[in-house]
Parts: C-alpha cells; structure tokens; sequence
C-alpha cells in the first residue's frame, strides 16, 4: 500500500503497539490523518489522565516526513454528499464523522486503515485488508 489514511481507532492501535497496524504504516509512502481524526482523537484526550502526553505523541507522529493532515475542503464536501447521499439511497446508516473520514480516504486515493466494518458499506473506498478478519 503507498498511500493510507488512519481512522481514529486504527491511531489507538498504533499507540498499543499493533504489529498489523506498524507494518502497514511502515510499508506506506504517504500516512494521512483526516482534520476529522484529529478531531475525535483531542475530544477523547480531554478530561483523561494522560492528555499532555496524549498530545505530545500525537505531535511527534504529526511532524513525520511521511504524515500528512488533511484539511476539509470543498473537494471533500463534494465527496462528502456523494458518499452521504450514496448510504442513504441503500439504507445503510454510517457514524457522520466516519463518512467524512471515508471522504478523505476516497480523495487521497489512500487505503482506510480501521478495524469499523461498517465501512465495508461505503462505495469506492478502499480498505485495508484486516478489517475483513474477525
């Protein structure tokens, strides 16, 4: 895979140290983190006992060569309504946040590192291989 976009839960595996999760950012030319991600991941850093060091670590992640945060655009509100309105017609309700993270995923042209199944159901996105494992 050359370029991958982590999902929110696919950064706390990252930070436990999944061997799946390692490999395949270490096999990547290009990481992307949706401003969506960060988003979630500092709404769960506050009130917790860790949060300085929360921050911290993702700052250091943040300032690799091969990280790069993308910002919503009006590209990716176009992806957006597609995907959004795409899930709608066939009855598959989707988290908002996850399918403005699918969005980014379709618009990097990046595979969408997440261990959520319900990704499964968004059109033209493309997965990472392990969420398909139990």
């Amino acid at each position: 895979m050359k370029k991958v976009l982590l999902d929110t839960n696919a950064y706390a595996r990252l930070l436990l140290g999944d061997e799946r999760v390692l490999d395949v950012l270490g096999n990547a030319d290009a990481v992307y983190v949706s401003a969506v991600v960060l988003g979630e991941l500092y709404a769960g850093f506050k009130g917790g006992a860790r949060e300085a060091d929360n921050h911290r670590r993702l700052q250091e992640f943040l300032r690799k060569d091969t990280v790069h945060i993308m910002p919503v655009t009006q590209h990716t509100a176009s992806v957006f309504g597609e995907i959004k309105h795409n899930l709608k017609r066939a009855g598959t309700p989707t988290p908002i946040n996850d399918v403005w993270i699918a969005a980014h995923a379709v618009e990097a042209g990046a595979y969408l590192i997440t261990f959520d199944q319900h990704f499964l159901r968004v059109p033209g996105l493309l997965l990472w291989a392990h969420i398909y494992e139990p």
